[in-house]
């Protein structure tokens, strides 16, 4: 039997899959996070997540971590690819090993045949798409200062701003000041955005906070429903400058949506509005995950 390794290496947790030439999953496993190699500790920490990851599976398939071997193995990195490939090719036995972007496995288990396009919003936001195998386009991606839109800490950022505005006299009132006063134990905006420049405040931790938006803009907070309106607006354009740079207006294409800003109702509803509304768009939940897109990606290429 031949086997055949996906594995999605994210910021909180590592998922591994193996499967046999048909793309049949015979095992999954789970390991901890393993991003940002460079950094102290990054790299035993990586490795700790890999061998994790794949000895579970491994078990799951009744496989010999120790022995098995992968006709091929491919990768999708949080963080980048490029300090990680010396890595891995350490820690496996396989005769093709590749190594890419979170963001592409996602896309290649998100819609049929890894051909269209996956908008992904968590902590960050980026939009990618393919019509024909090798060609890739991007949009947005770029990073919490020169990016981000629509994020999760984007939507954060703008309920912190609407906050500090009210408190400073020049915006309109909005339950998304006492609300963040009250998650942060801050005394005001000014201690709360003072608290955000800490190493206490990473970037996940304040993103996490965008739940407090959702729930305000269900309470009829016309801020905070302008925020999320705003962030899905965003998420649709980054969308819709992948469409546009690979197909024709009308043709047929499949769009995927992942990532926590999603779980807000009120946004994906707005979100698929502005998607469909071109012809021939069609907008729904990834078909696989993205640690089954990596197994699909190792089995294509």
């Amino acid at each position: 039997m031949r086997l055949f390794l996906g594995v999605d290496g994210g910021q909180s947790s590592t998922t591994a899959v193996i499967g046999d030439e048909t793309g049949r999953v015979l095992g999954t496993g789970e390991g901890g996070p393993c991003n940002h190699a460079a950094e102290h500790e990054g790299r035993a920490k990586l490795e700790r997540a890999v061998r994790e990851s794949v000895a579970s599976a491994c078990a799951q398939a009744g496989l010999d971590a120790a022995t098995v071997r992968f006709e091929a193995a491919c990768f999708g990195m949080s963080g980048g690819p490029d300090d990680k490939r010396e890595i891995l090719m350490a820690l496996l036995r396989t005769d093709r090993l590749i190594v890419t972007t979170d963001a592409e496995i996602a896309l290649s288990g998100a819609v049929e045949a890894g051909k269209g396009i996956i908008v992904i919003a968590g902590t960050g936001s980026i939009a990618l798409g393919r019509r024909e195998p090798g060609k890739l386009v991007r949009a947005g991606g770029w990073g919490y200062i020169f990016g981000d839109e629509g994020s999760a800490f984007d939507i954060v950022r703008q309920a912190a701003r609407a906050a500090l505005r009210l408190e400073e006299g020049w915006g309109p009132a909005t339950q998304l000041r006492p609300a963040l006063l009250e998650a942060t134990a801050a005394r005001d905006s000014n201690d709360m955005l003072h608290r955000f420049y800490t190493l206490e405040w990473p970037r996940d931790r304040i993103a996490a906070l965008a739940p407090l938006v959702d729930e305000a803009a269900a309470a009829g907070d016309s801020v905070a429903l302008e925020i999320l309106n705003g962030a899905a607006h965003h998420l649709a354009l980054l969308a819709a400058s992948v469409r546009a740079q690979l197909w024709s207006p009308g043709d047929p294409v499949e769009i995927a949506y992942t990532g926590g800003v999603f779980q807000s109702a009120r946004l994906l509803e707005r979100f698929r509005l502005l998607v469909e509304l071109e012809s021939g768009s069609h907008c729904g939940p990834p078909r696989h995950s993205a640690a089954e897109g990596a197994l699909r990606e190792a089995l294509r290429r």
